[in-house]
C-alpha cells in the first residue's frame, strides 16, 4: 500500500521530470492538494507560485490531477473533464484496471425471474435495456438463470453510454518496484 507522504513524493518526481520536458525549465511544479480516494491519492498540482499565493492568476488551467494507484504506485493523469465527472473512479477501474463496470439490472431481473418467472424478467429487461432484441434478452435471462452473470457484451448493452465520452485516462508511470 502506497502511503500519502509516498504518493507525494512519486508526483513530485514526475513533475521534476515533466518540468524539463514539457512546462520548460523555467516553470516551476508543485503539489498543491491531496485527497484520499478508494482508488488511491488524488495529487493536484500547479505552478509553484500558485501553491505559495492561491492568486488565480498565476494558477495553469485545465490539465487535473495525478492519481496514485493505491496498490502498486503507477501514476495517472485524470483529465480535468474526466475527473469532474461522478463516477471517474468506476471509468478509472473499467478503463485502466479492465475491472468490469456492474450491470445495473442484473440484480433486479434476477429478482424477477425468482418471483414471476422468464416472461416478466425478459419483459423488465427489454423495456429497460430495448437495445437488446429478443434473442439476446433470452440469453442474457438465461444466464441469470444459471447462476452466472450475463456475458459483457449483452450486460454492456444494459449500460447508458454517454452522450459526450470522457477523456482517456493516461497512465504516466508504471508500478513502483
Amino acid at each position: 500500500m502506497i502511503s500519502k507522504e509516498h504518493a507525494v513524493e512519486l508526483v513530485e518526481s514526475l513533475l521534476a521530470r515533466e518540468r524539463l520536458t514539457w512546462a520548460g525549465p523555467l516553470l516551476e511544479l508543485a503539489v498543491c492538494a491531496v485527497e484520499e480516494r478508494a482508488v488511491g491519492w488524488l495529487v493536484f498540482w500547479n505552478s509553484a507560485e500558485y501553491a505559495r499565493t492561491r492568486d488565480p492568476r498565476d494558477c495553469l488551467i485545465g490539465s487535473g490531477p495525478y492519481l496514485v494507484d493505491r496498490r502498486d504506485g503507477s501514476i495517472h493523469h485524470i483529465p480535468a473533464t474526466t475527473w469532474i465527472a461522478e463516477n471517474w473512479e468506476e471509468f478509472y477501474l473499467q478503463q485502466v484496471k479492465g475491472i468490469r463496470p456492474p450491470d445495473p439490472l442484473a440484480s433486479s431481473v434476477r429478482a424477477l425471474l425468482h418471483s414471476a418467472g422468464v416472461v416478466a424478467a425478459m419483459s423488465h429487461l427489454r423495456k429497460q435495456a430495448p437495445r437488446l432484441n429478443l434473442r439476446e434478452a433470452r440469453a442474457y435471462v438465461d444466464a441469470l438463470q444459471g447462476g452466472v452473470e450475463p456475458p459483457e457484451e449483452l450486460a454492456g448493452r444494459t449500460r447508458m453510454h454517454e452522450r459526450c465520452p470522457r477523456l482517456s485516462i493516461e497512465t504516466l508511470s508504471g508500478p513502483v518496484q
